[in-house]
């Protein structure tokens, strides 16, 4: 079969790589993929908001199957767009991946069908937000209610910090079109844990779980960025929290989005606090977590178009989901000055090592193709770069692989944290 993949990070190449060992794939082809995705498929150069142009493409080259990774373009109708022209597409519709595109929505979501998160309020201007904040508990949290590339969030130690955080996201519009409405939340405190899991709509299978570093510097400070590494499976992760969660957060999700007449076909990321009152949801996001993607699908002994063809035709429920009894680590490469300023178009030196190292994957997120002939190379286009993932036998082993690893790929302004993983020294 001929599978199309709309997107063009980590995520994209993890996905790709998993597809790519597929038995029954023949042709990949990626819109608008890099320069490590051109290695397994053909890349194509149709933007992921190019709907039009991306059904056109499918149907003249005869795509049997799509799978939509980003955000963006599942909260603007990607998937209904192949659906309506008849291509059969992985990825939750537009009324379904409202749960990643309005915090607001989610957040009523979890308050009227009893799925436990944070306390909150939603507010739709600022002045209503700054007289709340004026009687509130510190610290506190803001989020801008839309899509903001992973970076909407600010927590806030004091009330000055809280009005400063509402003047940056509904007066300035920091994060654009997502500061619009904002929702204020209780502060949480504990191990905080990723949970992907595939879905039909009815059923609601997980994976491996994961914890990412969102934080630019070691020692979790700096500014949020788009996540700068991350491991698998996390020790905090519990039978009994597993258990917990499958039936208090999981399946009532599944049956809250059913109610709402927005039946959930895709990934399902829940972001979970484990807190001193049990686990918490934090967020949903509509997909594969990026960079969680790149050490669960690693771990994932299932052929992937298996599983997400029988999300697509209602049958999860048949599909024994397993992992490997192992370890992942991936710690990200980025562009020192990330995520605000960075240069970009250094060269990479390096990635030919990982060629047939088991165990180990560069997954591209940042990279283009310059120049021509014998002079083509690939080189940094991004804030966030590479993402290097090692497999270990458990989490210490694919910690030091992991890092080992980095040093074998060189380019000027690389920029990394240290630390990924050293909560799994507290385990």
């Amino acid at each position: 079969m001929k599978v199309m993949i709309i997107g063009s990070g980590g995520r994209e190449h993890a996905i790709a790589t998993s597809v790519s060992k597929s038995k029954k794939v023949d042709k990949i082809y990626c819109a608008p993929g890099n320069a490590g995705i051109a290695k397994i498929a053909e890349c194509v150069d149709i933007p992921v908001m190019e709907f039009d142009k991306q059904v056109a493409f499918a149907k003249e080259n005869a795509i049997d199957f799509v799978i939509v990774g980003p955000d963006d373009p599942l909260v603007a109708g990607c998937v209904d767009a192949f659906e309506e022209a008849g291509i059969k597409v992985f990825g939750p519709r537009s009324n379904a991946a409202i749960i990643e595109g309005s915090k607001a929505f989610s957040k009523d979501l979890m308050k009227k069908y009893d799925i436990p998160t944070a306390a909150y309020e939603n507010f739709d201007n600022a002045e209503d937000a700054l007289a709340y904040l004026e009687n509130a508990s510190f610290p506190i949290v803001l989020k801008a209610d839309g899509l903001a590339l992973g970076k909407g969030v600010l927590i806030c130690k004091n009330l000055e910090e809280a009005k400063a955080g509402v003047k940056e996201i509904m007066l300035d519009k920091h994060f654009g079109s997502a500061g619009n409405r904002m929702v204020i939340e209780e502060f949480m405190t504990g191990r905080e844990v990723s949970v992907l899991a595939f879905c039909d709509g009815t059923t609601i299978k997980t994976m491996t779980s994961a914890q990412d570093h969102k934080r630019a510097k070691d020692g979790d400070q700096g500014l949020n960025t788009g996540g700068m590494g991350t491991f698998s499976p996390s020790p905090f992760y519990t039978e009994e929290i597993a258990a917990f969660c499958q039936k208090e957060i999981y399946d009532k999700t599944m049956a809250a989005m059913k109610a709402e007449g927005r039946d959930f076909v895709g990934v399902l990321f829940t972001g979970l606090m484990l807190t001193d009152k049990g686990p918490k949801v934090l967020e949903y996001n509509a997909r594969f977590g990026d960079p969680e993607a790149q050490v669960v699908l690693p771990r994932m002994k299932n052929d992937i178009i298996d599983v997400m063809e029988a999300c697509v035709e209602g049958r999860l429920d048949q599909i024994d989901l397993q992992f490997e009894d192992n370890a992942a680590v991936c710690v990200v490469l980025a562009s020192d000055g990330y995520p605000v300023s960075y240069e970009k178009g250094f060269p990479i030196s390096g990635l030919d090592k990982f060629e047939d190292k088991d165990g180990y994957y560069v997954f591209h997120a940042g990279t283009k193709f310059a120049g021509e002939g014998a002079d083509k190379k690939i080189v940094t286009n991004g804030g966030r770069v590479l993402g290097v993932t090692a497999k270990g036998s458990d989490l210490k082993e694919a910690r030091a692989n992991a890092y080992e690893a980095t040093k074998l790929i060189e380019f000027d302004n690389k920029y990394m944290r240290n630390d990924i993983g050293k909560a799994i020294d507290e385990a």
